[in-house]
């Protein structure tokens, strides 16, 4: 019995091609770097986009890895210049054994909004609700976008760049209350210089 599964060499050009093709004006830019492909979209052409790469000949994704969250406001120390919030998605064609990944940012720092992939791919659902949790990422038309690694009182987005490593809240049990209780951090801040040693010899350098 042979395996059914085909095997194709896949040229990382002409996968770039053959997506550059299928989707025409609906990417902003695919690019190719290091063998892989990668496709940045408008929030206005994304599902459009996602809805191409899973059906048209050639792409065939259809499978999603993976949906996750990044927040672009210190990449290369603060050198950054455009939207702070992206939502990158990685798929992969099973029938065609090839992999792309498409990344879309959202228009708004303050409130930022993508559209859900759960109506593509229903494996997007706990990715986008990570993503929700720890950036703060909106995914319009999720049918249950509440947190899920953080607790139901937690405050803020724990991934974000400016969320304070003490975080905003504590929990601990009150003995009076008889119950767990939430209340502002008491951690007093404190700057943790790294100290480098040099001993004399090191490593067998004089």
């Amino acid at each position: 019995m042979t395996n059914s599964i085909p095997t194709f060499a896949v040229d990382p050009e002409a996968l770039r091609q053959t997506i550059a093709d299928a989707l025409g004006d609906k990417a902003k830019r695919v690019d190719l770097k290091l063998g892989e492909v990668t496709v940045i979209v408008t929030p206005q052409n994304y599902i459009d986009a996602a809805r191409i790469l899973k059906d048209a000949p050639g792409c065939q994704f259809e499978q999603l890895l993976d949906v996750c969250g990044v927040d672009y406001s210190d990449y290369r120390a603060g050198e950054w210049d455009g939207p702070r919030y992206a939502v990158t998605s990685h798929f992969l064609s099973i029938s065609l054994n090839q992999r792309v990944r498409l990344r879309v940012f959202a228009a708004d720092d303050e409130f930022p909004v993508v559209d859900t992939l759960t109506g593509l791919w229903s494996s997007a659902n706990w990715f986008e609700r990570e993503a929700f949790d720890l950036f703060g990422i909106v995914f319009e038309g999720h049918s249950d976008l509440r947190r899920i690694l953080t607790d139901y009182g937690f405050i803020g987005h724990p991934f974000r760049k400016d969320f304070p490593v003490s975080g905003h809240v504590e929990m601990r049990y009150d003995p009076e209350r008889q119950r767990v209780i939430y209340q502002p951090v008491t951690i007093e801040p404190r700057e943790i210089t790294p100290r480098v040693i040099r001993e004399e010899k090191y490593g067998g350098i004089q």
